[in-house]
């Protein structure tokens, strides 16, 4: 490199090293403003829920959030150090150059490439590993939400990896043939191929993918698909179908959602909530679902997510031709191979430190949709059977009453419980 493009890389690992540290103190000092603000209010149900809500439920709530964000203050801390390994280190220098030395002479550059990603997903997966089995077999078993066997972990974890094999390894593949043969505007047709792929998996996710893991029955109520059906005529709502899913197979928590696209839509609710709601109240979380459809939330959610892509591949295709790239995040580009699959890991690694910054955007963004359907749903259905349900969901997730409000513009992509009650009619 020239002295021009070492200063840039000094540059770059000072920038990187600033966004990182600021990023992980910020999130450490959110998470720990979290766990104070719950413990100090924990003695009392907020006011606004006295006789709704039991002391015993409130507390329960109070004691998940504290066990699950102390838990992420270990898991944040760790992912830091993690990337701090991979990158300033030298661990994905090394892999780099393992795969150059072994894997590309024996199987050419594509194979090279490919192996890196996967070599990278597959050590970072067995890192996180300890995690998930400690986040699903002690906190989650602790406060009664589990309901995995370890045999039935180990089978989604195998069926995962299998099925995100096959669908990604052939993606990445196309996308680094276009980065290789497509010229220098080749970021625009791999958005154009990210985008197909978005739109095909809504297609397959629900009637091939999803199926994979879980049962979906047809709602075998009469009387329930009846009010379903006039909810979905009133909001001129079309549906494939309405189905039950067996979530309780392997949690406690409760929901309901759409899913699909075009006429492969469908209504999907776990039975832990028809057995918790009433009628009405299932027709309330219905409505707010619809709420999404009226509001296109989704198209719009899409369209966003489809914007970040083109910036990033733009992004990406200009980072990728900077030695100052490689080097300021630790690792040595090599001359003689195509170095697309190391600038597209490191883009991977390096992007969520600085999108972190705009996450307060994204959260209130998520939270005027759901402000937005809430009020949609009341139109459509009664106000008190909508809070009925909200009040138990929140109960039942042991979602707590009491978040930090600082805590909450950051993170939460849903209005905590007492502004989004008190937003309804009649509260």
């Amino acid at each position: 490199m020239g002295e021009n493009d070492s200063m840039s890389s000094a540059f770059l690992t000072i920038l990187f090293a600033v966004a990182l540290v600021l990023m992980l103190g910020l999130r450490l000092w959110l998470i720990s403003r979290q766990i104070r603000h719950v413990a100090q209010h924990r003695g009392a149900v907020p006011p606004a829920f006295v006789g709704v809500v039991s002391l015993s439920s409130h507390q329960k709530a109070a004691d998940y959030t504290i066990a699950r964000q102390r838990f992420e203050l270990l898991t944040t801390a760790w992912s830091a150090a993690a990337l701090v390994g991979w990158t300033l280190l030298g661990g994905l220098d090394t892999l780099n150059a393992w795969m150059l030395d072994t894997v590309r002479p024996a199987w050419g550059d594509m194979a090279y490439q490919l192996g890196l990603l996967l070599g990278v997903t597959l050590i970072g997966a067995a890192l996180d590993l300890p995690f998930d089995l400690w986040r699903t077999f002690r906190i989650e078993q602790r406060f009664g939400f589990n309901r995995m066997t370890p045999g039935l972990w180990l089978r989604d974890l195998l069926v995962s990896g299998t099925v995100g094999l096959v669908i990604t390894l052939p993606l990445v593949a196309a996308l680094l043939w276009l980065m290789a043969s497509a010229g220098s505007l080749w970021w625009l047709w791999a958005f154009a191929l990210l985008a197909a792929f978005t739109l095909l998996m809504q297609v397959l996710y629900p009637t091939v993918i999803a199926p994979l893991f879980n049962k979906f029955e047809p709602l075998a109520d009469t009387a329930m698909v009846q009010r379903v059906q006039a909810l979905m005529q009133r909001c001129g709502f079309k549906a494939q179908g309405l189905y039950v899913m067996d979530g309780s197979k392997r949690s406690a928590h409760a929901n309901a959602y759409f899913t699909g696209f075009g006429a492969s839509k469908r209504v999907v609710f776990f039975d832990t909530l028809l057995k918790r709601l009433s009628p009405e109240e299932i027709e309330a979380v219905l409505a707010h679902e619809l709420g999404h459809f009226h509001h296109r939330h989704v198209p719009k959610r899409i369209a966003t997510v489809m914007a970040v892509w083109l910036f990033s591949l733009a992004l990406l295709g200009w980072l990728m031709g900077q030695p100052a790239f490689y080097v300021g995040l630790g690792v040595t580009p090599d001359i003689l191979a195509p170095n697309h699959g190391l600038a597209l890991v490191l883009l991977m690694m390096v992007g969520p430190v600085f999108s972190f910054f705009v996450t307060p955007l994204t959260a209130a963004l998520s939270r005027r949709h759901e402000f937005e359907a809430d009020a949609y749903a009341c139109a459509q259905t009664r106000a008190q059977d909508l809070s009925g349900a909200l009040l138990k969901l929140y109960e039942d997730n042991a979602s707590t009453l009491t978040p930090d409000p600082i805590y909450v513009r950051v993170h939460y992509s849903h209005p905590p419980a007492s502004e989004r009650l008190a937003a309804l009619p009649g509260h």
